[in-house]
């Protein structure tokens, strides 16, 4: 990997133990401008991911903890009366930034749920028919409890599919919850970045060369295999979207990139397909009762579907 990839990497491995590909999947995302869902049990660093990754760029961090009465115009700011001019004046909401982290996404009410989904497309808030654009880059890093469910709004199948991965954070085990409780005795871990590691003008960088990289049509052709296998199929209610088949070939440019390439070979297709695409798929009462999950989904897919033999 690069030097500034490195660094970040390294910068968020301060703060998040035992989680290296938990990490490389945000870096992806990042260099992507895409935005991620975190899904897991409270206490396993979630929060503490995204504010490892604020921390380590040199950009703007805002948190909202959404929570019923939240309001639309709490994310997306507000127009008001200036009493010296008698014009109206725009109020940012905390969306503008660079990183923003929606905690407990699925306690917010509907309507603040829909007032993400231009944010997170279109990167920019319309208010009183004026267009604000939001900085770069920008990301939103959303998180949810899957167990609790009690005062719980479901996210619409839209706004999941504009989320470009969902990752899952899982237990450490027993050698890094060792050394997560050492870290934590006499300060907060978030405390050992004491710099960025990289910068806002970097990260553009850093998104304008993965977009260089090269995709051959094979695997092009592997990419849409996979997508089209899930459209028809009966175990399937809803399969992957075209926006979908974007993303994930977006994210094998991103891995490919991060490791040193400059082409996507399958092995990164097949390493990236269930933290982008597992979020998408609806499995059909017969998929439910065949499959644990949208993951085992998967797994079947990956086996049936044939994989090219040109790297290149």
């Amino acid at each position: 990997m690069t030097d500034k990839i490195k660094r970040l990497i390294d910068s968020i491995n301060k703060v998040i133990v035992g989680k290296e590909d938990v990490i490389k999947n945000t870096v992806c995302a990042l260099l992507c401008e895409g935005h991620i869902l975190i899904e897991d049990v409270p206490g396993v660093g979630k929060t503490q991911l995204v504010a490892a990754l604020a921390k380590s760029v040199d950009g703007r961090f805002n948190r909202i903890q959404l929570t019923p009465d939240i309001m639309p115009s709490d994310l997306l700011g507000f127009s008001i009366v200036n009493p010296k001019t008698y014009e109206m004046e725009y109020r940012d909401g905390v969306a503008m930034c660079n990183f923003l982290l929606a905690d407990e996404i699925n306690r917010a009410s509907p309507k603040v749920q829909s007032s993400l989904l231009e944010v997170m497309e279109e990167h920019q808030i319309s208010m009183d028919g004026t267009t604000h654009e939001l900085p770069r880059p920008f990301m939103v890093l959303a998180t949810q409890n899957p167990v609790e469910t009690y005062g719980t709004y479901h996210l619409p199948e839209a706004q999941m599919d504009r989320f470009f991965m969902k990752i899952s954070m899982g237990y450490p085990n027993f050698n890094e919850e060792m050394v997560i409780l050492d870290r934590t005795e006499n300060y907060n871990p978030i405390n050992n970045i004491t710099e960025p590691a990289i910068s806002l003008g970097d990260i553009i960088k850093l998104q304008e060369d993965v977009r260089k990289i090269n995709v051959c049509q094979q695997v092009k052709k592997y990419i849409l295999d996979i997508v089209f296998a899930t459209r028809n199929d009966e175990n399937i209610t809803l399969g992957i979207s075209p926006r979908g088949s974007i993303s994930l070939y977006k994210s094998t440019k991103a891995y490919s990139y991060i490791n040193n390439r400059d082409y996507v070979n399958p092995d990164d297709v097949k390493r990236m397909v269930h933290c982008v695409l597992s979020h998408r798929i609806i499995l059909s009462p017969k998929g439910k009762t065949r499959y644990k999950d949208t993951v085992s989904y998967l797994d079947e897919v990956l086996g049936k579907v044939e994989v090219p033999m040109n790297k290149i």
